[in-house]
């Protein structure tokens, strides 16, 4: 159990511009990681194994990306008790990002408005993050699962996007448990036209024919998912059902932020641009994951994010269909005790 109650750090951490706290608590996790410190956040993982995709997930639940852009937190989120934990998103190139300010705290409605534009550091310094991290050094029983998050550079034009993708693929590979493919983030000019029939259907074959080179280059096949949005209708989430079973990606992520404003009409910042996360996209979420499983059928993994703020909300997930979650939000209001009160509600929860 974490030694100091969440609830005093985030008074202080929301007085705070949400960038510069958001920094700050990188900054200071990248510290005590690793050190006696890190009983500060640190927590008993619980123990809840599932194997999906062929990898064996200590438990069921997750962070999500973005939160850790440059893998530099991997032993520290890794010690609040998550079975697995996903950093990115990393692009080819390092990249700034869209102008500050560029994150916003919706406080009544529990969510975020982010407009980042996968700021991040690149991919080289991207992949000696992820070497220095302790947990990926020596073997250990039953450890924890790395996603790495992979996209486009804004600078990159849309018809050499697929570029991009096969570049930063074949930088993470060896060292990811996963890799997860991003074409749902709102804050990159035109990427979700990447989830178009046509579109998804050349960078997904594209990609999983550079995994092959790559599994018999390296001798391992590493599961490749993708991540989609909350803001498909029916059609566009069977089609992107297909279109993964055709390809044989080995799993989805549903999903990313929102752009929808319904759930949060009239609050200040709600007409901010950029992604909504928290509790209100968490209906959207359970909605495509829920289309997902009816196209899918029951063999598909699906990892599920969006709005978890409570052990209920994780069963809602699993209810509509995911197998596992992920938090990120949830942990910025709840704080590390959101992991364990997660893993709990879920190992209760029959599969």
């Amino acid at each position: 159990m974490s030694l100091i109650p969440y609830a005093l750090a985030r008074a202080v951490l929301f007085q705070m511009d949400p960038e510069k706290a958001h920094d700050l608590t990188m900054d200071s996790i990248a510290r005590t990681q690793n050190t006696p410190l890190d009983r500060l956040y640190r927590q008993c993982r619980v123990d809840d194994p599932i194997t999906l995709a062929g990898l064996r997930f200590p438990n069921r639940v997750g962070l999500a990306a973005g939160l850790d852009k440059n893998a530099r937190c991997i032993d520290g989120l890794g010690a609040m008790g998550f079975g697995f934990v996903e950093v990115g998103t990393v692009t080819p190139k390092a990249q700034p990002g869209n102008p500050q300010p560029r994150m916003f705290r919706l406080l009544q409605a529990s969510a975020l408005i982010n407009r980042l534009g996968f700021n991040n550091q690149g991919l080289d310094a991207f992949v000696a993050n992820v070497q220095r991290a302790r947990c990926r050094q020596a073997p250990r029983s039953n450890p924890m699962l790395l996603g790495l998050n992979i996209g486009k550079n804004a600078a990159t034009p849309m018809e050499n996007a697929t570029d991009d993708y096969l570049i930063a693929l074949a930088g993470v590979y060896p060292h990811a448990d996963y890799v997860t493919v991003n074409i749902s983030s709102p804050n990159t000019k035109n990427l979700r036209a990447l989830q178009s029939d046509e579109a998804l259907d050349g960078l997904l074959g594209a990609l999983v024919a550079r995994r092959e080179t790559l599994a018999t280059e390296h001798g391992r096949r590493v599961p490749m998912f993708l991540k989609i949005a909350p803001d498909l209708d029916e059609t566009q989430v069977g089609v992107i059902a297909a279109t993964l079973r055709q390809h044989g990606m080995d799993g989805v992520i549903a999903t990313n932020t929102t752009l929808s404003r319904e759930a949060v009409a009239g609050m200040a910042h709600a007409e901010e641009t950029g992604g909504l996360s928290g509790a209100p996209v968490q209906a959207a979420s359970n909605r495509v994951i829920a289309q997902l499983r009816a196209s899918l059928g029951s063999d598909f993994p699906i990892i599920g994010v969006g709005g978890v703020m409570s052990g209920v909300d994780a069963v809602a997930k699993i209810q509509a269909g995911a197998d596992v979650v992920q938090i990120y939000t949830g942990l910025i209001y709840q704080g590390p005790a959101l992991v364990s009160e997660v893993a709990r509600a879920l190992k209760q929860h029959p599969r």
